[in-house]
């Protein structure tokens, strides 16, 4: 009976929303930096799927449902944009700016490191894409030859951690400015970053879903070039 239950798609959808509602329970009733209602969210899920041994093919096919909403989620976004379109044109030549130079050093920075520390080709080509979203990050490794499985793993912890540490950070670090905290977290954490950057206030999660976008664009166009370059030189 109950694997049946496990079965449905309905299933998915359940477990994926308690586990965020309990999280976000958690944090309120322990405001924590580790306590982190994504972080806790896909752990939590993680941990029950192995306790009773369920497949992630089966949890996702309702999991897909979720997934289908990103799309609009994305989309929804222009409403903020429109809302605050005045402002955001005032400050937009410094924004692209910022965003431009936040993917290329995204792209420079791994690399370079991955280099460094001379990593398998393949890995180097995984992982370049690090800071877009999930789905341009794996057509972006498909291009490049590398394992887009890897690439997702990274992709979603990179999120995962600028959910949790990135406004923590850039605080610490004495950014202040509204703007600049939406700008970096988008352009650094994607998806999973915009959502956090929403929680500390519109005006950082309209910059920062822009960022996102920009940057995917960005990095989409560039990585090839800068990624051969870096093995011509290397």
């Amino acid at each position: 009976m109950m694997q049946q239950f496990f079965e449905l798609p309905v299933f998915g959808v359940f477990i994926t929303l308690i586990a965020y509602f309990l999280a976000v329970k958690l944090r309120k009733r322990w405001n924590y930096l580790l306590l982190n209602p994504v972080l806790i969210a896909i752990a939590g899920i993680i941990g029950f799927l192995l306790i009773f041994r369920i497949d992630f093919e089966t949890y996702n096919v309702g999991g897909e449902y979720i997934s289908f909403f990103l799309g609009p989620s994305v989309v929804a976004l222009g409403v903020f944009f429109y809302e605050k379109y005045e402002e955001v044109k005032q400050n937009l030549k410094i924004f692209i700016l910022a965003v431009v130079a936040g993917g290329i050093t995204g792209v420079l920075s791994v690399t370079g490191f991955l280099l460094l520390l001379k990593a398998p080709e393949v890995i180097t080509r995984s992982l370049a894409a690090k800071s877009v979203t999930t789905p341009i990050a794996i057509e972006i490794t498909r291009l490049l030859n590398g394992i887009p499985e890897i690439t997702a793993g990274i992709v979603i912890a990179v999120g995962i951690f600028g959910n949790a540490f990135g406004p923590f950070i850039l605080k610490k670090s004495g950014i202040k400015s509204k703007i600049a905290i939406g700008t970096a977290l988008g352009t650094a954490a994607h998806g999973i970053g915009t959502a956090r950057a929403f929680e500390e206030g519109k005006i950082q999660g309209v910059y920062s879903g822009l960022a996102m976008c920009l940057n995917g664009i960005i990095t989409a166009l560039i990585t090839p070039y800068l990624l051969e370059l870096f093995f011509r030189i290397f």
